[in-house]
């Protein structure tokens, strides 16, 4: 509401009415300013709130693969670690094997 508005009110009101016309058009603008000032605080903010969607649906993500690789690992540690049993038990047979071939050709036996 520019200069020539209120130059022109002034021509038909009053002094009084004017300054009250001022007075309400400077509180308008400034109301105005506000507003924006509030939508673009209110953008800034939903974008912040878009990115941490997308940042927590990213560690959603990663925490699913993480999960399946440690599902694997796990499986993957048991099955050696049954593996390993059964070679132990292997090589106990194997060395119990030996020790009944070569105990009894020992001399003093």
């Amino acid at each position: 509401m520019g200069g020539a508005f209120q130059a022109a009110t002034r021509g038909c009101l009053g002094v009084s009415e004017a300054s009250g016309i001022d007075s309400a058009t400077r509180r308008l603008q400034t109301a105005l300013e506000a507003l924006d000032g509030a939508v673009g605080r209110r953008l800034e903010r939903d974008r912040g709130q878009a990115a941490a969607a997308t940042q927590l649906h990213a560690f959603d993500v990663d925490r699913a693969r993480l999960a399946a690789e440690l599902d694997d690992a796990t499986a993957r540690a048991r099955a050696l670690e049954t593996t390993n049993r059964e070679v132990a038990l292997r090589l106990d047979e194997a060395i119990a094997t030996i020790r009944a071939i070569v105990e009894p050709s020992e001399p003093g036996a």
